[in-house]
C-alpha cells in the first residue's frame, strides 16, 4: 500500500534463484505489524505434476485430450462415454468439444430438423404432382422400407452412424419415392381411361415392373463403387455407398409388393370418405 493505495508487486529472480521451491522460501515479505517475514514461516513449496506448456479454451486454461474410438464403437458411442465421465469431474471444470468432434455433435443436433424437413418437402412435392393430400401418403409409407435398407446394410457391414451415413440416409429417402411415384402416377393415368382400380393396379404393377428395375439397378451400380472403394478417404465413400445401395435394394423389391397394396388399401379407405361426403352434400 503506497499513498493509500493498492499496488501490484511482481518479485522477479534470475534464474539460478528460482529453480528449487526451497529458493522461494527464501523470499520475505512484510505482514500486518510492518515486520518482514520468509515464505517459509506461513507456505510451503513442493514440486507436482502440470501441463508442460499452459493452453486456453474461450479464456479458461484448459487441456485438450485426443483419442479416437475403439474398434467397434461409433464416434457418437464414444462421444456419449466422455460426457458421461465428465460429469464427474469436481465442481469448477466443465468440458467442450472441438474440431470434428464439434462438427459432429452440431450435425447430429440438426439431423432431426433434416430428416422431418426432407420427409415434409417430399410429402408436399407428391401433392402438388396428383393434387390430392391422400396419394401422398402411399409415399410416405415406402420411407421406412428404404430405411430398413440402408440400416441393415451399414450394420453389416460394421460400419458407423455418422455424418457420411446421414447424408446417404437422407438420399435414401428421396429414392424411396422414385419407385411409388412410377407406378401411383400409371395408376392415375389407367384409372381416367376408365379402367377400375385393381385392373388399373394390376396393370400399372405389369408395365411399370421393367422401368422400375432399371432405373433401380442403373443407380445401384452406379453407387456401388462408392461402396467398395479402397484407399486415401474411402471411409466417407463407404458409408455414403453402402447407405444407398442397402436402401435403394429394399426400396425397389420391397416396394414393388407393398405399393400396390398401400394404395389399393389409401384409396379405399379415402374414397369412402369422401363418397359419404358427397351423398351427405348431396342429401342437404
Amino acid at each position: 500500500i503506497h499513498s493509500g493505495r493498492v499496488k501490484k508487486v511482481y518479485a522477479q529472480f534470475d534464474a539460478p534463484y528460482r529453480m528449487l521451491p526451497s529458493d522461494l522460501e527464501k523470499i520475505y515479505v512484510r505482514n500486518k505489524e510492518s515486520k518482514m517475514v520468509p515464505f517459509s514461516s506461513f507456505a510451503t513449496g513442493y514440486w507436482t505434476y502440470g501441463s508442460p506448456r499452459l493452453e486456453r479454451f474461450n479464456g479458461f486454461p484448459s487441456i485438450n485430450i485426443w483419442g479416437e474410438p475403439a474398434p467397434g464403437i461409433s464416434s457418437g458411442e464414444a462421444m456419449k462415454a466422455m460426457e458421461e465421465l465428465a460429469l464427474k469431474l469436481p465442481q469448477g471444470f466443465g468440458f467442450d468439444w472441438s474440431g470434428i468432434s464439434y462438427q459432429e455433435k452440431m450435425s447430429t443436433k440438426q439431423a432431426p430438423i433434416l430428416y422431418a424437413f426432407s420427409i415434409l418437402v417430399i410429402f408436399l412435392c407428391v401433392a402438388a404432382l396428383y393434387e390430392s393430400w391422400t396419394i401422398p401418403f402411399v409415399n410416405l409409407l415406402m420411407l421406412p422400407l428404404g430405411v430398413f435398407g440402408a440400416i441393415v446394410a451399414t450394420s453389416l457391414r460394421g460400419l458407423y452412424n455418422d455424418v457420411y451415413f446421414q447424408i446417404g440416409f437422407l438420399t435414401t429417402l428421396g429414392l424411396s419415392t422414385k419407385n411409388a411415384i412410377l407406378i401411383v402416377q400409371f395408376i392415375k393415368d389407367q384409372m381416367r381411361q376408365g379402367l377400375d382400380l385393381i385392373e388399373a393396379t394390376l396393370a400399372a404393377v405389369k408395365i411399370r415392373f421393367r422401368p422400375v428395375i432399371m432405373t433401380s439397378l442403373a443407380f445401384f451400380f452406379g453407387t456401388l463403387p462408392l461402396a467398395l472403394t479402397k484407399g486415401a478417404g474411402a471411409g466417407a465413400m463407404n458409408a455414403i455407398g453402402t447407405a444407398v445401395t442397402g436402401g435403394l435394394l429394399s426400396a425397389t423389391f420391397i416396394d414393388l409388393i407393398f405399393i400396390p397394396l398401400f394404395f389399393v388399401l389409401i384409396s379405399q379407405v379415402f374414397g369412402k370418405k369422401s363418397n359419404e361426403n358427397r351423398k351427405e352434400r348431396n342429401e342437404i
